[in-house]
C-alpha cells in the first residue's frame, strides 16, 4: 500500500443552481478540509446487523411477493437497472430464540401478542422448527442474499426453567433463572443451534443475555435481570454445551444495556464494569480464555446519544477501558431512539423522514469513529409500531398487510452496503481538528485486498456542501468515484460524479462516496 494521502476541501456554497434546487445564500460561507490517510488504521470491521424481533414470526407467514420484498431491502447486494441499490446489504441477521411466551398466550402476562416469542425447543428439548418457521423464513432469505453471519440471541430463558414460570421476571432483585438451571438454559441454547444448524442454518454467534441491568418485571416483553457471577456461569456452562455439540458458534457478551454498564459501575454494582469483570485475568468472572468467546464485548448505544459532546465523552471512555485488554473488541449490538435524548429528538411517532435519520447517522459515525466498534446493528428490523424503531414498517397483521420503507433504513445502507466485513477504518480529519462538529461527519474505510475507499458524509446543516477533491501525490483522487444519496427525496440513490474534483452533498443529506464499481 501506497504512503497516500488525499485532501478533500468542502465549501459551502452560495446562490445558484445546485444539486437539488436553488439555495439562499449560506451566512456560514467558509471552506473546511478532510484529510484522509491510509496509512493511519484502526478498527477492522466485523458486520453491520438487526434483528428479527418480533415481527419476523408474523411477517416471515406473508404472502411471498411482500416478504421477498422486504427481504431485498434488508439484505440484497443487488442493483436496479440506473444503478440504485436494492437493498441495503446488511451482513449479519439477529434470530430471537423465544422463551415460550408465545406458546402460553395471554396466560404469559405479556400483554402484546407480537412482543410475545415462540421457542424452538419444547420442556422436552424437542426441537420444532414450525414453532418459528417465519424467523426461519428470514434467516434462509438472509442466507439467500449472500448475508455472511447469523447471531442467536436470548432475552429469557426458557419458561419452563424460570424461578415464576413466565419469560419476564417478578423483582430487579434477582434473576428469573435459579443457578441451578444454568446448565439446562445452556443446553437450551446448544440444543437450539443443533437445530438451526440441521435446518441448514449454522449460526455464527449465539448471545445468552440481554441487557442485564433492567429489571424486566412489567411484562413489556421476554426479559430477566442477571448478575455479572451469573452471567460468567452460563456462559461457562455454555461454552461446554457448544462443545459437547460440535458447535463452531462463538459467545457474544453481555448486551449491556447502556455503555457505562461496561467500563464503569454506573448505577447497577454487580451487574457493571463489564469489560474488567469478564476480561481481567484476576477477576472471578474472567472468561476471556474460554474457547468460544469471540473475544468482543457488546453493548447498547441506548440513553447515551444526546447532547452530541457528551455521547462523545462516554464512548471515549469506553474506548479508553476497551484498550485496557489487549485484542478485545467492541459491538454496539443493539440500538433505535429512545427517550426524549436531552429534547433534541424523542423516540415517540413514527417518522419515515430524514429527521430520524439524521440523527441515526449521527450515532453511527460516533460509535464508529470514537467508541472503534467492530460491529454496529439496529434492533428491530420490521417494526410494527408508532415508534422510531423500525428500518421497515409493517402493519399489524399476522397473515399479509402493507409495509413501508423508512430513511432510517437507507441511511443504514450508506454504511452497511459499503463497508463490508473485513474493511478498516483509516484517519478522516476534518479542519485538522480532533473535535468534531455535529453538522458535518466525515468517516473513511478501506478495503485491504483492493484498496479500493469508502467515504461516508453526514451533512446534517441546512445547507449544500460542495467538496473538491485535490490531488496530492495519490492515485485516488485520480480514480472514478461513485456516489450514493440518502436525503429527503433519495434513497441510497446512485449519482454521477463527473469530476472528482467538484462533489456536492445536498443539505440534509448523507452521501457515499467509493471507488469501487458496484
Amino acid at each position: 500500500m501506497p504512503k497516500t494521502v488525499l485532501f478533500f476541501l468542502l465549501s459551502f456554497s452560495v446562490a445558484c443552481v445546485h444539486f437539488v434546487g436553488v439555495l439562499t445564500d449560506n451566512p456560514k460561507s467558509e471552506i473546511h478540509s478532510l484529510r484522509i490517510d491510509t496509512r493511519i488504521r484502526y478498527q477492522e470491521m466485523d458486520h453491520f446487523g438487526a434483528s428479527d424481533a418480533w415481527s419476523g414470526q408474523f411477517v416471515g407467514n406473508w404472502p411471498v411477493q411482500k416478504k421477498e420484498a422486504i427481504a431485498d431491502l434488508l439484505f440484497s447486494n443487488a442493483m436496479d437497472d440506473q444503478g440504485n441499490p436494492i437493498g441495503i446489504g446488511l451482513s449479519l441477521w439477529r434470530i430471537n430464540l423465544g422463551a415460550g411466551s408465545a406458546e402460553q398466550g395471554a396466560k404469559s402476562g405479556i400483554k402484546d401478542p407480537w412482543r410475545r416469542a415462540p421457542s424452538f425447543l419444547d420442556k422436552n428439548g424437542k426441537f420444532d422448527s414450525e414453532r418459528q418457521k417465519g424467523q426461519l423464513w428470514f434467516a434462509r432469505a438472509a442466507k439467500e442474499r449472500q448475508v455472511p453471519y447469523l447471531l442467536a440471541f436470548s432475552n429469557s430463558p426458557p419458561v419452563w426453567l424460570t424461578r415464576n414460570g413466565k419469560a419476564y421476571a417478578d423483582s430487579g432483585n434477582q434473576s428469573n433463572l435459579p443457578s441451578a438451571n444454568q446448565g439446562a438454559f445452556a443446553g437450551f441454547l446448544a440444543a437450539s443451534l443443533k437445530g438451526l444448524k440441521e435446518e441448514g442454518l449454522p449460526i455464527d454467534y449465539v448471545s445468552p443475555v440481554n441487557e442485564p441491568q433492567w429489571d424486566w418485571k412489567d411484562g413489556g416483553q421476554e426479559g430477566t435481570p442477571f448478575w455479572n457471577t451469573e452471567i460468567a456461569g452460563i456462559v461457562r456452562f455454555l461454552n461446554a454445551s457448544l462443545d459437547e455439540n460440535e458447535l463452531d458458534t462463538q459467545i457474544d457478551i453481555a448486551e449491556a444495556g447502556q455503555i457505562e454498564y461496561l467500563y464503569s459501575k454506573h448505577n447497577r454494582p454487580g451487574r457493571s464494569n463489564q469489560i474488567t469483570d469478564f476480561f481481567d485475568r484476576e477477576s472471578k468472572n474472567y472468561l476471556g480464555d474460554l474457547t468460544h468467546i469471540s473475544q468482543a464485548i457488546s453493548g447498547h448505544s441506548y440513553f447515551t446519544t444526546s447532547p452530541f459532546p457528551q455521547a462523545v465523552r462516554k464512548r471515549e471512555l469506553l474506548t479508553q477501558a476497551i484498550q485496557q485488554v489487549p485484542g478485545l473488541k467492541y459491538w454496539m449490538s443493539e440500538y433505535c431512539i429512545l427517550g426524549d435524548n436531552e429534547g433534541e429528538i424523542s423516540g415517540s411517532g413514527k417518522d419515515l423522514g430524514i429527521n430520524p435519520a439524521l440523527y441515526m447517522a449521527r450515532v453511527i459515525h460516533t460509535d464508529l469513529v470514537t467508541a472503534q466498534a467492530s460491529a454496529w446493528h439496529w434492533w428491530l428490523a420490521i417494526s410494527p409500531y408508532d415508534y422510531k424503531d423500525g428500518l421497515v414498517y409493517v402493519s399489524k397483521s399476522e397473515t399479509d398487510g402493507d409495509f413501508e420503507e423508512s430513511k432510517m433504513l437507507w441511511t443504514l445502507g450508506n454504511y452497511s452496503r459499503f463497508i463490508r466485513p473485513g474493511y478498516q477504518r483509516i484517519s478522516a480529519i476534518l479542519d485538522e481538528q480532533d473535535s468534531q462538529n455535529k453538522e458535518l461527519l466525515a468517516s473513511a474505510y478501506l478495503n485491504p485486498d483492493t484498496g479500493d475507499l469508502v467515504l461516508v458524509l453526514v451533512n446534517a446543516s441546512e445547507y449544500e456542501l460542495k467538496i473538491a477533491l485535490l490531488e496530492a501525490g495519490s492515485a485516488y483522487a485520480s480514480r472514478q468515484w461513485y456516489g450514493y444519496l440518502t436525503d429527503e427525496n433519495h434513497d441510497l440513490a446512485y449519482q454521477e460524479i463527473p469530476s472528482a474534483k467538484s462533489v456536492r452533498i445536498p443539505a440534509r443529506s448523507i452521501l457515499t462516496l467509493t471507488t469501487q464499481s458496484l
